[in-house]
């Protein structure tokens, strides 16, 4: 057990080194995690490694899941619903089809059965390697919105053609009728149930007397909680996470204090970012094992057919997202949608980002060795080395192209007509002003009375003055007196670190207030750098 664990943090520190390494060279993380789990998979350090596929569906899906579906804009998913339904689910169905006839023209002795489960496999993108790309290149932030909502759907999609895809190898039977019914009852049993369990922890959050640490643990615990309530009675468990955790997301503001909110935020990004950062790295690891289960398949065959697969899957993708733009421009004479002329610049960039990830290997992995009556599941060790070349291909090419595309297509943000500097400076301006508004109708009394209320008053009218002057075009008288401001700001709150620092020394001061004052300063310091951050840009 200690061997174990020891090997554990020394496979975190990779990962954590691999991940500087990948920011450094400024690619995506995991594209770095997978080339050095790819480069370390060569060596024997660590060949025991092996990626469980109930693990993966179990332990790390739901929590990527919800944590995904508690980010992305419920707002901004309304408004692209009908573009990511059609991606998480026509071009899903389209997609496994597609690789579902070419794989059975390709390959001697491929079932349609077994295409459509390869197809099943491979067609959902992973999102996160996309997202991480679009927001260092700035990318717009309705593609952001659109690739964030497909990867909360068409896993689910994915992994239901995947699942009667299976079915029909393993029984020889396929009912299309029956197999339609069940689509559409493991989709809305799977919501449903997600929703169902989703208000059951929105009660405990909402009335029952939960301190931040018990609601941190709260939201670690749901979407485990979704998945196997759905995966019990045979829905989608994907679809459970993600339903309910758009329903919690929503309701984030009444049932999370500030301090839950603050906190939780903290403890998500650390552990999403470990979740992360094991799997693609375990992707990486897993060459040799695949390629040593080909059997009789010569390995100069199999890479002809992962590329010639990989290939049909970009170039279908392309055409769906661009098929998709010229279907919304015709719609759009008969009903209201979001982009009534989308054009070929977003759709290709979609398309373009489509590379794949966990959730197709944890399938691939999925498959049972032993297939009906003790024979063998056919073809099994081919379908998965065909899906990690497809996601190599897809991870290291389209990942590595994907910031030059973006900026060779010279992408704008048509939905944003303020640009996200000026939007933050209006923000804050009506804040201040609310605030001063709010001061001077109802506590002006308070204000003249108590020094501290005036002091507070006064930092509101110096904010809001200088945010009106920053939304003017002539400002550039201000931009030295606060430069100034911040830098000074910023010497101030260093020598109150010191300061504290020192008095901590002393055993008549509580370190445990002596932490909280230093937080305070951290958050200060947080605002001020984000508000720099925003003029440089």
């Amino acid at each position: 057990m200690q061997h174990l664990f020891i090997e554990f943090v020394f496979l975190i520190m990779i990962i954590l080194a691999l991940v500087m390494i990948a920011n450094k060279l400024r690619i995506a993380y995991p594209i770095g995690l997978v080339l050095g789990g790819l480069i370390l998979s060569f060596t024997s350090v660590f060949s025991n490694i092996s990626i469980d596929p109930d693990l993966v569906f179990f332990i790390f899906l739901p929590p990527l899941l919800y944590e995904a579906a508690w980010q992305v804009s419920w707002k901004e998913f309304w408004r692209w619903r009908r573009v990511i339904t059609s991606f998480a689910f026509p071009i899903v169905i389209i997609t496994s089809c597609v690789i579902a006839f070419v794989s059975t023209a390709l390959i001697p002795g491929f079932t349609l059965a077994l295409g459509f489960l390869l197809g099943g496999i491979i067609s959902p993108p992973d999102a996160v390697s996309a997202t991480t790309i679009m927001r260092q290149t700035k990318a717009p932030k309705s593609l952001v919105s659109i690739i964030e909502g497909e990867s909360l759907l068409n896993d689910a999609s994915s992994l239901i053609v995947f699942r009667f895809a299976l079915a029909a190898v393993i029984t020889g039977q396929f009912s299309f009728g029956e197999a339609t019914l069940s689509f559409f009852l493991v989709i809305i049993m799977g919501a449903l149930i997600g929703i169902f369990v989703g208000f059951i922890f929105y009660a405990i959050h909402r009335w029952l007397p939960t301190t931040p640490s018990i609601e941190i643990v709260l939201t670690l615990v749901t979407p485990y909680c979704m998945y196997y309530a759905a995966e019990q009675f045979h829905f989608s468990g994907v679809l459970a996470v993600v339903c309910g955790g758009l329903f919690l997301s929503s309701k984030r503001q009444s049932i999370l204090n500030y301090r839950s909110r603050i906190e939780g935020g903290n403890v998500w990004t650390n552990f999403v970012f470990v979740l992360n950062g094991l799997i693609f790295f375990l992707i990486g690891l897993q060459l040799p094992s695949i390629v040593e289960q080909l059997g009789d398949i010569g390995f100069g065959t199999a890479i002809w057919y992962g590329l010639a697969i990989t290939l049909t899957l970009i170039a279908t993708r392309l055409i769906c997202t661009l098929g998709a733009s010229l279907f919304t421009r015709m719609m759009s004479r008969f009903i209201t949608v979001a982009d009534p002329n989308p054009g070929w610049k977003s759709p290709l960039i979609v398309g373009w980002a489509g590379m794949r990830g966990v959730v197709s290997l944890a399938a691939a992995l999925s498959i049972p060795l032993i297939a009906s009556q003790g024979q063998p599941f056919p073809y099994r060790n081919l379908i998965l080395f065909i899906t990690f070349v497809v996601i190599l291909i897809t991870l290291i090419v389209q990942g590595l192209t994907l910031p030059w595309a973006i900026r060779k297509v010279n992408l704008e943000d048509r939905f944003a007509p303020i640009s996200e500097e000026k939007q933050e400076v209006i923000i804050q301006k009506k804040i201040a002003l609310y605030s001063l508004e709010y001061l001077e109708e109802n506590h002006i009394e308070d204000l003249r009375s108590n020094h501290l209320l005036g002091v507070l008053h006064q930092r509101f009218k110096v904010e809001q003055k200088y945010l009106e002057d920053e939304l003017t075009e002539e400002n550039s008288f201000i931009e030295q007196p606060l430069k100034a401001y911040q830098g000074i700001y910023l010497q101030v709150l260093d020598h109150q670190r010191e300061l504290l620092k020192a008095m901590n020394q002393h055993a008549e001061f509580n370190e445990e207030l002596i932490r909280k004052y230093l937080t305070i300063i951290d958050l200060e310091e947080f605002k001020i750098r984000e508000k720099m951050v925003v003029e440089v840009g």
